[in-house]
């Protein structure tokens, strides 16, 4: 039997409850793991511990904070990517982040 790599999420947002949701849809996934942070510095701090390749910006950040922490941790790890998720649902999240990884390996990343 082969064991599937892990997909590590970070996800980054100060609205609890929606954070709570997306660790929820996230490690419902077989083979995905969500890392939930609430400040940007917490976000740097985990990302130097473990690299993700997927980094979701949720409720609470705003637009600037977004951009700066993209470019913290894009100058960290390029291949990184870092995007906003707006809500709507687990259809909606999935969609996100299989866009990124079929985007990825389109790529060969």
């Amino acid at each position: 039997m082969t064991k599937t790599a892990t997909l590590d999420i970070l996800v980054v947002g100060r609205e609890k409850a929606i954070l709570e949701v997306v660790e929820r849809l996230i490690n419902s996934h077989e083979g995905w793991k969500a890392t939930i942070v609430t400040t940007e510095d917490d976000a740097v701090a985990a990302f130097r511990r473990q690299r993700f390749p997927i980094v979701l910006v949720c409720a609470g950040l705003s637009v600037q904070e977004e951009e700066t922490l993209r470019q913290r941790l894009v100058t960290q790890d390029p291949a990184s990517v870092v995007i906003r998720h707006y809500g709507g649902g687990s259809g909606l999240l999935e969609n996100e982040i299989l866009g990124i990884l079929d985007q990825r390996r389109k790529n060969g990343k």
